[in-house]
């Protein structure tokens, strides 16, 4: 475990220095973006030791991989961010370990997630996922509304008990006009985070760039980066 931890630590310092470099580059106080750890696939254990070393803030894509972790974890003073597709049957089970969802992107989530919130009596923090890849009225490939639809979805968030619209979340998209221009992508999410706030002035997050974009995402005003492989390593290939 000592090796791990030091591993760990060494790519959280390296994490930490392109971080500060591109807030030093963007003119940005350091403190303005927060770093979330993707810890999918990876091990509770590996969570824990994330902790140890300062980490506050983790992130999962699939339900049954994140509901044990979350779990084996709960003694941990950590935000839990969940960032994949989400299908309603999953809903009750991520509210109940889920501080924030960061892939909202439909009507049906919406409500869905209102009613179990209510249940657990929770209050979970939500991002609308904006596709970049989609159509006038289309979803992306993978997942979120279109430019188009934020509007209506953040109002429906904006209004659902035991919801609270945090702001806008986006992936570098693989097709499209952005494809291949992460910059380009991350200020278009930007311009529409602006969008948002003249409505919901307390929706300021903006969730953009992964481990091999973070500096674009930063330089085009990113509050926070979802980090996976460049902390814990090359997955190893599930199946």
């Amino acid at each position: 475990m000592t090796d791990r931890k030091d591993e760990l630590a060494a790519n959280l310092a390296k994490v930490e220095d392109r971080i500060a470099a591109a807030c030093a580059a963007a003119g940005r106080p350091r403190e303005e973006v927060t770093l979330i750890v993707v810890t999918k696939t990876y091990p509770a254990s590996d969570v824990r030791v994330l902790s140890e070393l300062g980490v506050r803030h983790v992130a999962e894509n699939r339900d049954q991989d994140a509901a044990p972790k979350a779990a084996a974890c709960s003694d941990l003073p950590l935000a839990w961010h969940f960032v994949g597709q989400l299908q309603t049957n999953k809903v009750r089970s991520v509210v109940g370990y889920a501080d924030l969802v960061q892939s909202v992107d439909r009507s049906k989530l919406v409500t869905a997630l209102s009613k179990e919130a209510v249940r657990q009596e929770r209050e979970l923090g939500c991002l609308v996922q904006v596709a970049l890849d989609a159509g006038a009225s289309a979803r992306g490939e993978r997942g979120g509304v279109a430019p188009g639809g934020i509007e209506e979805l953040a109002d429906l968030v904006a209004k659902a008990p035991g919801l609270r619209l945090d702001g806008l979340m986006t992936v570098a998209p693989l097709t499209g006009e952005y494809a291949g221009r992460q910059r380009a992508a991350f200020e278009r999410l930007m311009d529409l985070s602006t969008d948002l706030r003249r409505a919901h002035p307390a929706a300021n997050m903006v969730s953009a760039g992964m481990s091999a974009d973070l500096e674009e995402a930063v330089a085009a005003g990113a509050t926070h980066v979802r980090v996976g492989t460049a902390v814990l390593g090359v997955r190893p290939r599930l199946g």
